[in-house]
């Protein structure tokens, strides 16, 4: 199969965490499951960037995404580092920028920047952020990227928007990649995000089932098409939150939470669950959907054996 695979480090948001009461083996069973998938052959790690649990916030603990990123940073040797995605609203974009830039030296050259509009409102009233509206919030997402991109390539960049400006901003070192690190924009909204996937990203991460992600493809192709973009130049990437895999279906369903079991008819459209074959078939659906990257989130990946068994009989 000529798809990658990226994972989900488990940092704790989706309450992957609960059973490590102490906060240094948590970290450490995070970045013992990413060194796992990179010896695997994952081309990619990735963290969520959320401050509370879900699907409800609870006192559980929840690595924060870009502290994370640098540790792992230095914990591994080749797997790239991403973040699924960046809430533009949690971070001024040029200081955001200036981060990325000194990850990515960290890293030997080995960061994705992941970005978005953001969502989760709980987040932000807990931690005084405020939370505008869908369109600002887009409006911000347009502004951040173009301030970002600036500060990678430019010396002294100067921007002046309705929500963000900087004015002659020195950003040193810009990076170890060239010409800049790749910018992924995560999001399927049709009118503005995959529009600035088509004008600013070079991937794109897009959710949802197999004729969803279809039509959003054909959706961004048109905005390539009018912006000049090659989209072929874009890399496709998709996110499945829910990975349980067996040697039975019973045993990969067993894997799930019983609220999950109960909605399962839901979530299998979007999931992988399953045997190793009916996973693989799965995957080739995914592929012929025209996706290049699947970001999988293992719900058991602390115990690292449904890692190794995806590893040996799907990738």
């Amino acid at each position: 199969m000529a798809m990658d695979f990226g994972i989900i480090a488990p940092q704790g948001w989706r309450l992957d965490l609960v059973n490590i009461s102490d906060p240094v083996e948590a970290y450490e069973a995070m970045t013992r499951v990413v060194r796992e998938a990179e010896s695997l052959g994952f081309v990619s790690t990735w963290l969520y960037d959320h401050f509370h649990t879900i699907p409800a916030p609870m006192q559980e603990i929840t690595f924060e995404c870009w502290t994370s990123c640098a540790a792992l940073a230095r914990d591994t040797q080749q797997i790239r580092i991403g973040q699924m995605v960046t809430c533009n609203s949690y971070r001024n974009p040029a200081l955001l920028a200036k981060m990325a830039s000194t990850v990515d030296v960290l890293s030997h050259g080995r960061l994705i920047l992941g970005i978005g509009a953001g969502w989760y409102k709980h987040e932000y009233l807990a931690y005084g952020y405020p939370y505008p509206g869908t369109h600002e919030r887009l409006q911000r997402l347009n502004e951040a990227v173009q301030i970002i991109l600036a500060m990678w390539t430019q010396e002294e960049p100067t921007f002046e928007g309705t929500y963000y400006s900087i004015r002659g901003a020195i950003n040193q070192p810009k990076g170890a990649q060239k010409p800049h690190i790749p910018l992924l924009i995560g999001g399927g909204g049709e009118k503005v995000t995959l529009r600035l996937v088509a004008q600013y990203a070079d991937a794109c991460n897009i959710g949802g089932d197999i004729p969803t992600i279809k039509h959003k493809l054909d959706v961004l192709k048109q905005h390539c098409e009018e912006v000049g973009r090659d989209y072929n130049s874009i890399r496709r990437t998709t996110l499945i939150d829910y990975c349980a895999i067996a040697s039975t279906e019973e045993e990969a369903i067993a894997k799930l939470t019983p609220d999950e079991r109960q909605n399962l008819d839901e979530l299998l459209p979007e999931s992988l669950i399953g045997t190793p074959a009916q996973i693989r078939e799965r995957l080739r659906e995914y592929e012929d959907a025209g996706i290049q990257e699947i970001i999988v989130r293992f719900v058991d990946a602390v115990q690292l054996d449904s890692i190794r068994m995806f590893a040996r009989e799907c990738m």
